[in-house]
C-alpha cells in the first residue's frame, strides 16, 4: 500500500528519533496527513509540518494497520498463529509460524513482508531510537493480528517470531 511505502521510507529517511513507532503525533497533523493521503495520493511528507513531528507519519503508518477491516494477519487465522506461538521450543515455534505465514493471501503476505524488512531495519538503529525489535513488536502486534484475547498477539510478538523469520 502507498501509505506504507510512503511513510516507511520518510521514517527511514527522517525518524531515526527517539521513541519513533511508540510516541505518537499531534493528532491534527495526523487527520491532516490522513486527508492528504486520501486526497492527493502521495502527499508531499517534505512540508515542514511532517518534517517539524515526525511521529505523525509513524502514527498515521500504524493507524493504517489498525484499522484494515481485515487485520493484515486475518481474523482467519488467528488461532494458527496463537497455536504456533504456543510451541515451546523456539525453532519449532518459527516453523511453525512460517507455515501459518504462508497461508496468508498473497497481497497480505507481501505488505507484511515489506513492513517487516522495515521494521527490521528500524530495529537496528535502536541505540539512537531505543526501539528494539521487543519494542517495536510491542507498539505493532495490536495493529497487524487482532482478537479478543491480546494476551496471544503478544506472546506472538514478544518471541520474536515474526522478526527472527524474515531477518534470517
Amino acid at each position: 500500500p502507498q501509505v506504507l511505502r510512503s511513510c516507511s521510507e520518510f521514517v527511514e529517511t527522517h525518524g531515526i528519533v527517539d521513541g519513533i513507532y511508540r510516541l505518537s503525533g499531534v493528532s491534527s497533523n495526523i487527520q491532516k496527513l490522513r486527508t492528504d493521503f486520501e486526497s492527493d495520493g502521495i502527499p508531499d511528507l517534505n512540508k515542514d509540518v511532517y518534517l517539524q513531528d515526525i511521529h505523525c507519519v509513524s502514527s498515521l503508518c500504524k493507524a493504517y494497520f489498525r484499522e484494515l477491516p481485515n487485520p493484515l494477519l486475518t481474523y482467519q487465522l488467528y488461532e494458527k498463529f496463537a497455536e504456533a506461538v504456543a510451541i515451546q521450543l523456539e525453532e519449532e515455534r518459527l516453523i511453525k509460524i512460517r507455515d501459518v505465514l504462508k497461508e496468508l493471501p498473497s497481497p497480505h503476505y507481501r505488505t507484511l513482508r515489506y513492513l517487516m524488512y522495515h521494521l527490521v531495519r528500524m530495529a537496528s538503529f535502536s541505540s539512537e531510537t531505543n526501539m528494539h525489535a521487543r519494542n517495536l513488536a510491542i507498539v505493532w502486534a495490536p495493529n497487524l493480528l487482532r482478537f479478543v484475547n491480546m494476551h496471544i498477539v503478544y506472546l506472538c510478538w514478544g518471541h520474536r517470531g515474526l522478526f527472527d523469520i524474515f531477518a534470517r
